[in-house]
């Protein structure tokens, strides 16, 4: 038992100093604080995975955010039922190759609206005291997870990067884009597609040319 609470101990420093690291939020004294905001909670959620590594990890109490205030939109894309059987039917006939991965912390890596600011306790555990005699809170830079509009802001940060970078965004479905690059002289397709939560899942079916092969036939 007591190797668990070191444990756990352990997970919350390293939770804590990941979100410091990724400058999820800002502390400042309570009187900082607009008049008529309320503050949302951060609460801890903890997992012991398969390996027994203990797992710790900071939420924002998204049920208590007020629409209109702490967010607005929340409407996150997902690929539909009809475009993953068209894509995994292309793969199957053509001899592409279908891989999956998921995204380390999706859902940290966008980035807020300007006029999206959420106030929160701090940590439980981890308060301190501000110069107003009351324990500092937690003004939200970046989505955490459990907010409202944590997905829908991971989103609007990749798609515009994938355009960016060269793909090109499926019409009739959002959640798919396209890239075709010249390899050795030969043309390869590349697809990417978003899974399951519009945030984390993703499948790639792309050609492979890599072992000499040409595309479109087997390897």
């Amino acid at each position: 038992m007591v190797e668990d609470r070191l444990g756990w101990s352990a997970a919350e420093r390293a939770e804590i100093a990941n979100r410091h690291n990724n400058g999820s939020w800002t502390t400042i004294d309570r009187s900082e604080v607009p008049e008529g905001r309320s503050l949302v909670r951060l609460i801890w959620v903890y997992k012991r995975k398969r390996s027994g590594a203990l797992k710790a990890r900071l939420c924002v109490q998204g049920c208590a955010q007020v629409h209109g205030v702490d967010y607005d939109q929340t409407f996150c894309a997902t690929m539909s039922p009809t475009s993953l059987r068209a894509l995994s039917a292309i793969a199957n006939s053509e001899n592409m190759r279908m891989r999956r991965w998921d995204v380390v912390a999706a859902y940290l890596q966008g980035n807020l609206e300007h006029d999206e600011v959420v106030y929160c306790h701090a940590p439980p555990g981890y308060a301190t005291v501000g110069a107003d005699g009351r324990p500092r809170v937690c003004r939200i830079e970046k989505p955490v997870y459990g907010m409202a509009q944590a997905g829908r802001r991971w989103q609007r940060s990749l798609f515009p990067w994938l355009i960016d970078f060269g793909f090109t965004q499926c019409k009739s479905d959002p959640c798919v884009f396209t890239m075709t690059q010249q390899i050795r002289g030969e043309t390869n397709r590349l697809d990417v597609t978003f899974l399951r939560r519009p945030g984390d899942g993703r499948l790639v079916v792309h050609e492979d040319v890599s072992r000499g092969g040409v595309p479109g036939r087997p390897v």
